[in-house]
């Protein structure tokens, strides 16, 4: 795995270099910048025991470790990202939703994005992901677990949600809910989120008493061609846990909601609901350690 850095490293060492007066008046204007920036720019993890720092949409990650690019029932997908890092607590997951997923006929796990080495917000693509215990997984099938690196960046996951977005279409098997059960048994899961069209089949076919993993199965816009996953934070770890889902399996009138015009078609937020970018300044005060650590 390479060890070289870019720009956004030179920056906070030049930083800690300029003596006290002119590294407060450097820091200040760092802290104002979008902290994707920073964070984008670094390629190597921040070393030292795992720590995830902050909230899931709004921290960073030190001692992260990557999921090996193929393993015994996985392939991470786009590497060119560099988001295949995580908390060793995910990587572990993931590493155990592939060796059950055979049990249920799911033939081998594709990973998306996890975290960046160093976690903290991205340049594209997500707002959470930001402290290594979320992980998308494709929603289609590792039938074949020997793909090239080409290959990674261009084949896709096709939507298993039908085209009016009310139910799923011929993409979905049985064996998509049984690898999803699986992985939202697994109790270091906290939430898996998924299109609401998923949700509402699963709700269909669920089995009697069938709460305690469908329960952590949330609807969420997007996620039509994967699932995502997301973890408690593990013991000891500095991360904000998010409140706990409501009470039941789900299936009642808040999934409904899902269906309504308001939900399928919301209107575009006017500018000022438009969360703004964040900043260094906004995000725990660990995370300046974690990025300017050797």
């Amino acid at each position: 795995m390479s060890k070289q850095r870019v720009a956004g490293d030179a920056t906070w060492r030049t930083i800690v270099r300029a003596g006290p007066a002119l590294a407060l008046i450097i820091c200040s204007a760092a802290a104002a910048e979008p902290a994707k920036f920073t964070f984008g720019a670094i390629a190597a993890p921040a070393p030292g025991e795992a720590a995830a720092h902050g909230r899931y949409a709004a921290g960073c990650l030190a001692g992260a470790v990557p999921l090996p690019e193929t393993g015994p029932g996985w392939q991470a997908m786009r590497l060119s990202r560099n988001r295949y890092w995580g908390h060793p607590a995910m990587i572990a997951f993931i590493e155990r939703l592939a060796q059950e997923g055979p049990s249920v006929g799911w033939a081998g796990l594709y990973v998306g994005d996890i975290s960046q080495p160093r976690g903290g917000p991205m340049l594209s693509g997500h707002r959470s992901h930001q402290i290594g215990l979320d992980a998308d997984i494709w929603l289609r099938p590792g039938r074949a677990l020997n793909l090239t690196t080409e290959d990674r960046e261009t084949i896709g996951s096709p939507s298993v949600v039908a085209a009016n977005r009310l139910g799923v279409n011929d993409h979905w098997t049985p064996t998509h809910a049984e690898i999803l059960k699986v992985a939202a048994s697994n109790p270091t899961v906290a939430r898996i989120f998924v299109n609401a069209a998923i949700k509402r089949r699963l709700c269909e076919t669920r089995a009697p008493g069938d709460t305690d993993w469908l329960r952590k199965v949330r609807p969420w816009w997007g996620h039509d061609s994967h699932f995502h996953v997301r973890l408690h934070c593990p013991e000891g770890s500095g991360c904000v846990e998010q409140k706990p889902p409501p009470a039941g399996d789900g299936c009642d009138e808040t999934l409904a909601w899902w269906f309504t015009d308001e939900a399928l078609n919301p209107a575009p937020p006017a500018p000022e609901d438009v969360p703004p970018e964040l900043t260094l300044a906004e995000l725990p005060g660990a995370c300046r350690a974690v990025l300017n650590s050797e």
